[in-house]
């Protein structure tokens, strides 16, 4: 059995969870989620809290269990506290500026990079080099904030580039200038 899919979802006060065979709404302070859920994926409402099952012991369904409970425990932390994740950029004239919804990145390249941020997510930038990213959509902050690192991955050498607050570099050796 899933030890994961088996729990289940408390709903806090302040939030509306609906389900709707396989869709599930949640409204809360900081905002609306939906998601539709495979049709294998039994939903129910038990007592202020949401109890997933799964309809058999096939493969499938059971690796569905636990990532549908998941991924709704995730939309109702969402709501009530919402997420964040940090970026930083190390580099001599690497800095970000935010205008508007467009996130504008100068990176080294011979022109600024002008990243779009999409509906649900806010960028915020401190001394320059610290991004913060901040939504209600767990999945949407995690890809956008992956995006924004693709576009100046870390090097190895010196280390510039755009990396997570809590990623450590892994430095290499640069040349040793022997064998003159």
């Amino acid at each position: 059995m899933s030890r994961i899919g088996e729990r289940k979802i408390l709903i806090p006060s302040g939030v509306e969870a609906k389900i709707s065979k396989n869709h599930v709404d949640v409204k809360g302070p900081k905002g609306s989620l939906s998601r539709d859920v495979s049709s294998k994926i039994n939903l129910s409402m038990e007592d202020g809290s949401i109890v997933v099952s799964r309809s058999s012991d096939e493969r499938e369904d059971r690796s569905l269990h636990g990532v549908t409970r998941t991924e709704i425990a995730n939309m109702i932390d969402g709501v009530t506290k919402g997420y964040e994740k940090v970026l930083e950029i190390n580099g001599v004239g690497y800095k970000a500026q935010v205008q508007g919804k467009t996130l504008v990145l100068n990176l080294g390249f011979s022109h600024p990079v002008n990243f779009p941020l999409p509906d649900g997510i806010s960028a915020s930038v401190d001394k320059q080099t610290i991004i913060t990213i901040r939504g209600i959509d767990k999945f949407l902050v995690g890809q956008v904030v992956s995006n924004i690192r693709a576009i100046r991955k870390p090097e190895p050498y010196k280390g510039k580039g755009i990396k997570y607050s809590n990623e450590k570099i892994i430095r290499k050796e640069g040349k040793t200038g022997k064998g003159k």
